[in-house]
């Protein structure tokens, strides 16, 4: 596509300007098209390269593009990249780009799970001439899958990218297939050519490896890693051990060299997901020490081309979650640009190595979505788009956090949105529990609890006793509370907005996804008198058959006692399973699930669909066809989007 048309489609979604932040006083607006909620963001991803390209994932008049642009933001290229499921884009040299992303695929008679995700890897070039290829496309003894990416490098005068690879099985007709017990190797890939090479073999049994590549693409380190017994070890590239240990339940992770390359910096994380970061020296010259025990990491910084370690990102539960650079220069910048955009809760994004450019977001009050082009050696910040242009600042919900005791009095926090331009007294609520159930929601736009906003409704997000980000106390007591004090934690939250005149507690539904779906079925089935309806998209509602068939897939003894330390003992799965109360159910329910879901299976919508047919319960069942769990498809979240507003507004209406 010629630069000229690239610049014309582009007038209207870009715009060059300075920081436009003013607080806006709410009045009665009309709303955008439920549509403009639905659909993927106009801008939704961006990275910069070393010399300060830019490349955007963006849709200009329907069409989903990779849009590159200059130092001087001039259009370079346009390539199309239609309805993938992006997982990620990166700069790979100035001539490359990398784009992640996932579909979902049939497996066959030969395996017990009936579909699987798989993970790819496309290479882009920058200019837009030549082909896109996928790594491991033109080797048909390699499984057209990557498995984990340990980096790019630089090494003579080409760029190679190392991936995760599994090499296909050969059968006795001379053909290939994926052997599901086959492991991943590494696998040296030249960018420009697509040709692999393998560095370093797989793993038997029960094992999984991790490797830690210096700035030439040597192997320093080896993690290997036993599902079975969680036994782990690390090995030197002289095949020296100089870290073992045991984690039965979990996990281990190769993370990053430290500063000074001389040491290895690894996680060994238990089965509820909780970090503890060592460095041991990659000599052996000394005993494995505790890193970083002092606070809770989000993110490891690391350089792009050797894998050091330049910082960290706290995460949100930290008294101060700013961003940490160890080099005192980079720090100074960084603390400015943090400082200037605290206000509206900038989010850094990509940098250059120098810290001359930085991309960063912001999203809340006032604010769908809006990136950020800082020039910290001029002292200038212009933005480069919005997420979703056709919302409009006065058209975004007054976002807040609010604080309430669940009945045994702990102390639970919520995201509270409210519709804009209307008086906060008496509204019709959504209470919108997130997924996970290992997660948090925080005070920030949200597409699906704005669309409501937008139409009404008070929408509460409450991080319940269960979620993430308020201690391993906090997490630790929602083990065995599904469908009990998790589930009341929800219904307090409506009470504590009730009490303080914001909301009718008549006029109460309950949403949700994954787990959020499974408390929205619970809402009505092992609670009464509550709810007016309810709506659950890719909801459990048979905890047993969720475990059994986890376990059946998986072989994973492991991950079925994590599950089960989650939701309580199997034998009382039943006692919480919304499946078997659907006779109890006292409001309508909306369920909407897609078919490639590979975490939640359509199953469970289908049999609590059965369950509620049989005990003549009024339901609605919505199938998005071929949409997976995290409805990563425009239409198929406009479709959902539609139908529970639908829903909701029959039987609970705003007005």
């Amino acid at each position: 596509m010629p630069a000229s048309h690239i610049a014309r489609r582009l007038a209207g979604v870009f715009l060059f300007a300075s920081i436009p932040y003013a607080p806006t006083v709410a009045a009665q607006v009309a709303p955008p098209p439920l549509e403009a909620y639905g659909e993927l963001p106009t801008l939704e991803d961006m990275t910069i390269s070393d010399a300060g390209q830019i490349a955007m994932l963006t849709t200009v008049n329907g069409k989903r593009l990779l849009v590159v642009v200059d130092q001087s933001m001039k259009p370079k290229a346009a390539m199309e990249v239609g309805d993938i499921k992006v997982r990620g884009i990166r700069w790979v040299g100035e001539e490359t780009i990398v784009i992640l992303r996932s579909d979902t695929q049939e497996l066959g008679w030969r395996f017990v799970a009936d579909k699987f995700e798989f993970r790819n890897a496309m290479i882009l070039p920058a200019d837009g001439q030549g082909d896109i290829q996928t790594v491991f496309s033109n080797d048909r003894s390699m499984l057209n899958s990557i498995w984990g990416v340990r980096g790019y490098r630089h090494i003579g005068g080409k760029w190679i990218g190392y991936f995760g690879g599994i090499a296909m099985t050969m059968g006795q007709a001379g053909n290939y297939y994926f052997d599901s017990k086959t492991r991943a190797g590494l696998y040296a890939v030249d960018l420009k050519t697509n040709k692999a090479r393998k560095v370093a073999a797989s793993p038997s049994g029960n094992e999984y490896y991790d490797w830690l590549l210096d700035e030439r693409g040597e192997i320093l380190a080896t993690l290997t890693f036993n599902d079975a017994n969680g036994a782990w070890r690390i090995v030197n590239e002289r095949r020296k051990e100089i870290a073992s240990g045991n984690m039965p339940k979990g996990g281990g992770e190769l993370m990053s060299f430290n500063v000074d390359g001389t040491k290895a910096i690894y996680d060994i994380f238990s089965e509820h997901g909780d970090d503890a970061y060592y460095e041991v020296s990659l000599d052996g010259s000394d005993k494995p020490k505790r890193i970083f025990a002092d606070v809770d990491i989000d993110v490891l910084f690391t350089d792009r081309s050797d894998s050091r370690i330049i910082g960290y990102l706290p995460s949100a539960e930290e008294e101060n979650d700013d961003p940490v650079f160890f080099d005192p220069a980079a720090q100074e910048k960084i603390g400015k640009v943090i400082s200037a955009f605290r206000p509206v809760d900038g989010k850094l994004q990509s940098w250059t190595p120098d810290f001359g450019r930085i991309l960063l977001t912001t999203a809340g009050n006032n604010d769908s979505g809006t990136w950020y082009l800082i020039n910290t050696v001029e002292g200038r910040a212009d933005v480069i788009g919005y997420s979703r242009p056709q919302i409009r600042a006065n058209q975004v919900g007054p976002i807040s956090t609010v604080h309430y005791k669940a009945q045994d009095g702990l102390e639970i926090e919520g995201v509270l949105t409210l519709p804009p331009g209307r008086e906060a007294k008496s509204l019709p609520v959504i209470i919108f529990p997130h997924g996970g159930p290992r997660a948090h929601d925080e005070a920030t736009f949200d597409w699906w609890a704005q669309a409501f906003a937008s139409r009404g409704y008070a929408v509460l997000q409450p991080n319940f006793r269960g979620s993430t980000g308020y201690g391993d106390d906090f997490l630790h007591a929602g083990d065995g509370q599904w469908g009990k004090k998790m589930q009341s934690d929800l219904s307090d939250g409506l009470a504590f907005l009730a009490e303080q005149g914001i909301v009718d507690p008549q006029r109460a539904c309950i949403m949700g996804a994954s787990y959020g779906g499974y408390a929205a079925m619970a809402g009505i089935s092992l609670q009464q008198g509550v709810y007016r309806c309810s709506v659950a998209v890719a909801g459990v509602s048979d905890l047993e058959l969720f475990v059994r068939r986890e376990f059946n897939e998986t072989g994973s003894r492991e991950l079925k006692d994590a599950w089960l330390e989650m939701m309580g003992s199997q034998s009382n799965l039943d006692e919480v399973s919304p499946r078997h109360f659907a006779d109890k159910a006292d409001a309508p329910i909306l369920l909407i699930h897609g078919r490639n879901d590979t975490i939640v299976p359509y199953q469970q919508s289908r049999v609590m669909a059965d369950a509620l047919k049989s005990a003549g319960k009024p339901f609605e069942l919505v199938d998005l066809g071929e949409e997976d769990h995290n409805l990563a498809h425009s239409a198929t979240r406009k479709q959902m989007l539609e139908a529970a507003m639908a829903f909701v507004e029959k039987y609970n209406p705003a007005d």
